[in-house]
């Protein structure tokens, strides 16, 4: 009676009218019942319908992707412009939660929590130094705007515990990372994503950057992964004459559909450089590549990735989310940037950029090969510009191979500069802000101290990490003061000033200087 009943759903599923797709469905829906109801060890049906998925989405492009709801969750935080929580930039320092600063204006800083605080609590559990991973300490902080949260804090010079309560609240994840003048009458603006809030940002820096005297800009768009098409049209649509086309997209079901400038741009005159390199992808491509084809600036750096496949977004019922390939996007000279790739094979896209440093294409320009059938004109200047597979730089600059040594890539990755930064700025954020009461006296005199590296290369030969000469670590030792200078920085103030410190070294951001000076 038990086998009839369990076999009871396959007989009724015999009865559906039948055509192609019904048939592929009823075919899926039979395997799926069979599994569950005949299989001889129990299973989990929402992971058994959750596999089918992946299997179904693995064979078709490398950017359709099915997500769990945590995974939507995460991922949609810093597109939608703001999570809800108690508002702390922080870092995790010998298993105990630092406060790195306080979002000002946030629910942490309203309460009195500061910079360098250590949280040891939440609402009477210990966090710190009882191994609780990096998740669970976020999910006990964060919470629905207006619930409150017991905070336990620890600051140096103070006996005890202090105790906070604070109301969490809606907390602003900014995508605009930078923002200053970066030479007389240029201004400097990096962009990290396109989110919801991205163009609001970007017209608070245009703003703010006009007010200090900029004529002309470098949009600093390194290893900007993209993000919201639309938020990248916004953008776009400040720098192009009326009716200009930013970008086009087209799909088997998906009809073509335009998108023009209005002609209402804040950067309409100004020189405009636009600085890329191989991380530079979707969203952040559209930009470059309108910029690009309408001759409206330079492109310096290296190829970007090479993403032009427009992802639907399919919600289903429990809050998981499918993003399906619907079209391709190509740039107003008619290009598709999207970089060749077999569907199913996901690893060879992946080793992408590996393959390029192999093929010697991030040292040398002429390693890059395009087929004459890539070949287009920027539609003013009738420059010639290549589809199929990324936007190549107007002005290229090569990877220094030999600036980023294995020893500091080891030190990186063992969390060694990072720590030393913490501990340093942990015991030393008094007498820094006394010292340096404004960013620019810092920036003109201070060096990082060489107790501090030499921390670092000790603590580092303790777990077997050493240079393979003097010149390694010569090089090595060059990059670090430099980086651990502009860590301290972002730590006393803001991101902006870390790209501040160390833009100085960047070969593209000089390149773009040179550029828009030349340009001038």
């Amino acid at each position: 009676m038990k086998r009839a009943i369990a076999l009871l759903p396959f007989y009724l599923f015999t009865l559906l009218p039948l055509n192609a797709q019904t048939e592929a469905l009823r075919k899926l829906n039979i395997a799926e019942l069979a599994v569950y109801n005949l299989y001889v060890d129990s299973v989990d049906e929402n992971k058994l319908v959750e596999d089918a998925i992946r299997g179904m989405l693995e064979k078709l492009d490398p950017h359709s992707s099915y997500s769990t709801p945590k995974e939507v969750k995460s991922m949609n935080e810093p597109l939608a412009g703001n999570f809800e929580g108690i508002g702390v930039q922080y870092n995790m320092i010998d298993d105990t939660l630092m406060v790195i600063q306080p979002i000002a204006g946030g629910p942490s800083e309203r309460v009195g929590i500061m910079a360098g605080d250590r949280i040891v609590t939440v609402n009477d559990t210990a966090i710190a130094g009882v191994k609780m991973s990096r998740d669970e300490i976020m999910r006990r902080l964060r919470g629905a705007k207006g619930t409150k949260v017991r905070l336990g804090v620890a600051r140096n010079g103070i006996k005890g515990n202090l105790e906070f309560t604070v109301v969490r609240d809606k907390i602003p994840v900014k995508s605009v990372d930078a923002t200053y003048m970066i030479r007389p009458g240029i201004g400097y603006i990096r962009i990290g994503s396109f989110g919801a809030t991205t163009h609001d940002e970007f017209m608070e820096s245009l703003n703010r950057l006009n007010a200090e005297g900029m004529t002309h800009l470098i949009l600093d768009l390194q290893e900007n992964g993209g993000g919201y098409l639309q938020a990248a049209v916004r953008i776009a649509d400040e720098f192009l004459g009326r009716d200009d086309l930013i970008v086009y997209t087209d799909g088997r079901r998906s009809p073509r559909t335009d998108y023009k400038a209005t002609g209402n741009g804040a950067f309409m005159n100004g020189k405009v450089v636009v600085l890329v390199d191989g991380y530079t992808a979707s969203a952040a491509e559209i930009v470059t590549g309108a910029i690009q084809d309408h001759d409206r600036g330079m492109v310096v750096g290296r190829r970007t990735f090479g993403k032009g496949l427009v992802q639907r977004p399919v919600n289903l019922p429990d809050g998981s989310m499918i993003r399906l390939t619907v079209s391709h996007y190509y740039t107003p000279s008619g290009r598709c940037i999207q970089k060749p790739y077999k569907k199913g094979d996901s690893k060879d896209y992946a080793m992408d950029m590996l393959n390029r440093l192999k093929s010697g294409e991030l040292t040398n320009a002429d390693s890059v090969h395009f087929a004459d059938s890539l070949k287009y004109l920027t539609l003013k200047k009738q420059r010639t510009v290549y589809g199929g597979g990324g936007i190549m730089p107007d002005f290229f600059v090569p990877l220094d191979t030999t600036r980023y040594t294995k020893f500091h890539r080891e030190l990186s990755a063992k969390g060694l500069i990072i720590n030393a930064n913490l501990r340093y700025i942990d015991k030393q954020r008094k007498t820094l802000v006394k010292t340096y009461p404004t960013f620019e006296s810092f920036n003109a005199t201070f060096e990082i101290p060489k107790s501090v590296t030499d921390g670092i290369i000790k603590e580092a030969e303790k777990q077997g990490i050493k240079p393979k000469d003097d010149n390694e670590l010569a090089t090595t030792l060059t990059y670090l003061r430099l980086q651990m200078k502009a860590l301290i920085a972002r730590d006393l103030w803001d991101m902006s000033h870390y790209f501040q410190v160390i833009n100085e070294s960047s070969d593209i951001v000089k390149k773009g200087i040179e550029v828009l000076n030349y340009e001038l």
